[in-house]
């Protein structure tokens, strides 16, 4: 495969689907909203935009399967597979509120090995991507991750459980010890858009639980080819289908550690 034109291609149809969610969102009613369950919403805006980028990315690489956020294809995933890895619109909490952080996240990997990551955060058109071995770029300038060394000098990202609250008073305590040792901690609600956030060198470090392959297999990407360190909890690379994930630049080391002593 040639990977620079076909992630050209997939830039094409991501930007697209943002062009969809940023027309529906001037017209977006809260009536329109579906649960799939405790807190964990969806609306029709997520659903098309998800079928749109199915129909592109088939034409382009028919030869592949897909793992999507709302199951739209009726495929059964097959990990070990080629699968493009699509979040259609994440963020959906904040795009229902109106807040402007939410994002299309699309990934392309064979197995575990991620080829190709495109995100495209519609509310600033910044569209960010990467192919394996070409480094990451937004808006046709390279990116890097930040030269930052030491944990007490980051910025750090996470998210917050939103259903599967059983590790919550671990994990706010954990919240507790980062925001003593960093510079601060914040939270987008958009997972993917914070990946991109570090890949870029706005934020030192994220890290997350109870996540999904279409959340992070774009912003990985984006991390490892600008220069990052990208790990599950324990440091292993058990992160695209393990839940659990860290990314950094020169604290991730640092920032594993107190993960492992804190949560």
């Amino acid at each position: 495969m040639d990977l620079e034109l076909l992630t050209k291609q997939t830039v094409d149809i991501v930007r697209q689907a943002s062009t969809f969610i940023q027309q529906e969102a001037a017209l977006f009613s809260r009536d329109k909203i579906e649960y799939k369950d405790l807190n964990n919403l969806v609306s029709y805006v997520d659903k098309e935009a998800e079928k749109l980028l199915v129909a592109g990315l088939s034409a382009i690489l028919p030869e592949a399967s897909f793992i999507t956020e709302e199951g739209t294809t009726g495929q059964e995933p097959n990990p070990t597979a080629l699968n493009w890895i699509i979040d259609p619109l994440d963020g959906t909490t904040n795009f229902i509120h109106g807040i402007p952080v939410y994002c299309v996240s699309v990934g392309l990997a064979r197995g575990k090995e991620l080829l190709i990551g495109v995100i495209h955060e519609p509310s600033l058109d910044e569209m960010f991507y990467a192919w394996q071995g070409g480094g990451s770029w937004c808006n046709g300038k390279s990116i890097s991750v930040s030269a930052v060394q030491l944990l007490q000098e980051s910025l750090i990202a996470t998210g917050f459980p939103y259903y599967k609250f059983e590790k919550q008073k671990r994990y706010m305590y954990l919240l507790e010890i980062l925001m003593q040792k960093t510079h601060g901690i914040r939270r987008m609600g958009a997972a993917a858009v914070d990946l991109a956030y570090v890949a870029a060198g706005r934020f030192d470090g994220f890290y997350e639980y109870n996540l999904n392959s279409w959340d992070m297999a774009a912003g990985v990407l984006l991390i490892k080819e600008a220069g990052g360190t990208v790990t599950d909890f324990s440091g292993s690379d058990n992160y695209l289908f393990g839940g659990d994930i860290v990314a950094a630049s020169g604290a991730h080391k640092e920032l594993v550690e107190v993960i492992l002593e804190n949560f």
